[in-house]
């Protein structure tokens, strides 16, 4: 029996998700500039490129565990479609469980993993040594860190983007806060960067845990302790992240490629490709607040069962992400050589990034499919396909950039380019022939 247009999904429901992610994902770049304009207004573009290598060293390895947020939130949002608030705590305990054993974990090797990754980029002695300090105190954060992935891809499986709006706020306005009273008020350096971002997770993950217990009240259910006490509960949720694990751990591949191919091209090359990446963050985290509203909508549309609901949710998702694509190349054209000017003074850190400032403008239409699809995956808990497409993609990346290398850091930049259009067109057929006729 067919459902009418009214129950379907609408872009006041799309936005109703969308926006409080877009205010809350803005905040994360907005963070990550304010890190970089307090390191890029020091005496020594070495703590520029010092914090650069320690912000990217973290971005991968919590973009390892980001299965922890992608995965919570298609199988909670298909529990909540469901109308099975039990499986709906299931989801959520399993998630903190494992983001405590993962984030203690991380901690206590994190002396011989930091050795490793700031030396596996292969920048100057000089600069690996402020960098390793930056990692060594933002370290202690990891186990907070993990709690606000878990609790946010919770909040988005019930529907609530309210939730990780403030969660979002009150992490990333904190670390802002902190950043400035630190460096600026108290004089300390990339250590006082760090410190800032260790007391704003605690601070975050406090305010969701107490968050998650009001929404728990509002949708009762029972917690079954054997589904957290036996190993074989969680085969479900590691069917689901183990898939997210390897996809993530190609993405990974591919960012730390990029940084460390622009290290050894010199710390000028270095500090601008982190300024570029910064506004390319800039470009993932608005245009993943409607990819949100897509995984929240689409996991809802999968566990009820709902083909209509699915297309739906699918076409209002693209119509505003290309919508928000086209904006984000035109402010970029406009604004792109003022923003690299108020994130650093150093004047050959600011010629550097205006000459590379096209791949930026060109970036948010040609990555607009992959962010989209990649919020349609995830709800549909499409983990496997999601997998298989970016080891693909990640495969064509080093042959790329192997053949135009020669062209130094615009050939990077045309790898990276290749490597986001190829996930997009990848996911779109797989959409097409897989996920789709999927939902009856």
């Amino acid at each position: 029996m067919s459902r009418p247009a009214a129950d379907l999904p609408n872009h006041r429901e799309v936005w109703r998700i969308a926006l409080p992610m877009i205010l809350s994902n803005v905040t994360v770049p907005m963070l990550g500039m304010v890190d970089t304009g307090v390191t890029g207004h020091l005496d020594s573009a070495a703590y520029l490129a010092a914090v650069a290598i320690g912000a990217t060293v973290f971005s991968v390895l919590y973009t390892g565990v980001n299965f922890l947020r992608m995965g919570t939130t298609g199988i909670a949002a298909q529990s909540y479609g469901a109308g099975d608030y039990t499986a709906l705590r299931t989801s959520l305990g399993q998630a903190l469980i494992v983001a405590l054993a993962i984030g203690f974990t991380l901690f206590a090797v994190h002396q011989p993993l930091g050795r490793f990754a700031v030396g596996l980029i292969g920048a100057d002695p000089a600069i690996n040594a402020i960098a390793l300090e930056y990692f060594n105190i933002r370290i202690w954060s990891a186990p907070g860190t993990l709690i606000n992935y878990a609790l946010i891809g919770w909040f988005l499986g019930t529907q609530n983007a309210r939730a990780p709006f403030f969660l979002f706020l009150t992490i990333n306005l904190t670390n802002i806060v902190l950043d400035l009273l630190f460096v600026l008020g108290f004089g300390m350096k990339t250590d006082g960067v760090a410190l800032a971002s260790v007391i704003a997770e605690y601070t975050g993950a406090a305010l969701g845990i107490r968050m998650a217990v009001a929404t728990l009240k509002a949708h009762p259910g029972s917690w079954e302790s054997k589904r957290f006490s036996q190993l074989g509960a969680y085969t479900a949720f590691f069917s689901v992240n183990a898939n997210l694990f390897v996809r993530t751990l190609a993405l990974m591949f591919t960012l730390s490629f990029v940084t460390a191919q622009g290290a050894r091209m010199g710390g000028t090359i270095l500090a601008a490709n982190a300024l570029l990446m910064n506004l390319q963050n800039l470009t993932s985290f608005a245009l993943d607040g409607i990819a949100h509203a897509a995984e929240a909508l689409v996991g809802k549309a999968v566990g009820a069962r709902r083909r209509d609901a699915l297309i739906a949710s699918v076409r209002l998702s693209l119509h505003w992400s290309l919508w928000f694509a086209v904006a984000l190349a035109l402010t970029y054209v406009a604004l792109g050589p003022v923003l690299i000017r108020v994130l650093t003074d150093l004047p050959e850190v600011r010629a550097t990034a205006l000459e590379y400032l096209p791949w930026l403008i060109l970036s948010p239409l040609i990555s607009v499919w992959s962010f989209l699809y990649d919020g349609v995956f995830v709800g549909a808990t499409r983990a496997r396909e999601m997998r298989n497409i970016m080891l693909l993609s990640a495969l064509l990346f080093l042959p790329t950039w192997y053949l135009t290398r020669d062209f130094g850091n615009h050939g990077l930049w045309f790898a990276f380019t290749l490597f986001l259009a190829a996930r997009g067109v990848g996911m779109h057929v797989v959409y097409r022939h897989v996920v789709l006729p999927a939902v009856r």
